[in-house]
């Protein structure tokens, strides 16, 4: 899909007579313009360029938005953007990989220090054929893994494999991933927990893992990574026969595509302004990352000449080329979704 038609499907009928000064349509630009234009250092930067080129956009006004709109209008373009991507790439044909993993962004605002607030977590999934960003839950604090990433666990696809490191682990999760019929799970488990083997003539699963009334029968899977010398224990819902039967190396290999979400995370840092968060309250920060997602999305949507690259930093590239003819992608939106 071109640029242009993405962004007027996208942005064609967000509001634009809804406030007197800064109108849905102006400010979503101005949130995903700030994401992608990587000549932007802060918002300040965005308001001068808009208003020496006839488009008003008081920094107060916008803090103030960024403050207190409805975040919905965010989700509801991810959400939109989620499924082109379904719509383009396929449904789930084959089995999907859905790493899981959580991200800490810093925050260095004094004001939000006075609310206690000294970072933020972004938890998502990647879904590895349609690449989809699910499950996204923003947390203030200090939050673990294990307790605040629920919501995310719960957004593994039907027929999926959803990924996970040991800050998800906990014997109660265990039991009740296998308690699903429709998703699987790999999840790695801390080596302190006790694990006894099974026979596997006489039970479903081949090991047991913790004590008592807490311990739980699973397929675990185990390998030593030599360069490291470290050991991995791989709890999985996969069987290792039958129809679905999956092989101790493939679940190896699987956990390895873990890392995949660990490189959204790097993408969304150096390209997207996911390190710099200029709100200075949670709702706007809520924007912010939100705003990162859309720019990914788009990223991964839009379509260029195979000579110009393939990657997402190839798409990224071409974008700013263009956006020079254009001022800023503020007046590149007006101009598509405008023009007759």
């Amino acid at each position: 899909m071109i640029f242009p038609k993405l962004i007027k499907r996208i942005l064609k009928n967000l509001p634009r007579n809804d406030y007197p000064v800064m109108n849905t349509f102006l400010f979503v630009s101005c949130w995903i313009t700030f994401a992608l234009d990587k000549s932007l250092v802060s918002m300040r930067d965005l308001s001068t360029r808009l208003s020496l080129q006839g488009l008003n956009v008081n920094l107060s006004t916008f803090s103030k938005a960024s403050k207190i709109r409805d975040v919905s209008v965010f989700e509801k373009i991810i959400s939109d953007l989620n499924q082109m991507l379904v719509t383009k790439k396929g449904s789930y044909q084959a089995r999907a990989l859905f790493p899981i993993d959580s991200t800490v962004i810093s925050l260095t605002s004094k004001l939000l220090w006075k609310e206690g607030w000294h970072q933020v977590k972004l938890f998502c999934g990647l879904n590895s054929i349609t690449s989809e960003v699910a499950g996204i839950v923003i947390h203030f604090g200090q939050g673990h893994d294990s307790k605040e990433g629920q919501k995310t666990i719960d957004e593994i696809p039907e027929n999926s494999v959803g990924i996970m490191d040991r800050g998800f682990a906990s014997l109660k999760r265990i039991k009740q991933l296998l308690s699903s019929k429709s998703q699987h799970f790999v999840l790695r488990v801390k080596n302190n927990i006790n694990l006894d083997f099974l026979d596997e003539q006489e039970n479903k699963w081949n090991s047991k893992l913790g004590k008592g009334k807490d311990a739980v029968e699973v397929r675990v899977v185990s390998f030593c990574d030599l360069e490291t010398r470290c050991e991995f224990r791989l709890a999985t819902s996969l069987p290792v026969e039958g129809e679905g039967g999956v092989s101790n190396q493939e679940i190896g290999e699987m956990y390895v595509q873990r890392w995949q979400i660990e490189l959204l995370w790097k993408f969304l840092k150096m390209h997207l302004k996911l390190d710099n968060l200029i709100a200075k309250n949670d709702n706007g920060i809520r924007i912010q990352i939100y705003s990162c997602i859309i720019a990914y999305l788009i990223l991964q949507l839009i379509d260029i000449e195979p000579e110009l690259g393939k990657t997402l930093l190839d798409k990224l590239r071409y974008l700013q080329a263009f956006v020079s003819y254009h001022v800023s992608y503020v007046h590149w939106f007006r101009q598509i979704v405008f023009a007759h």
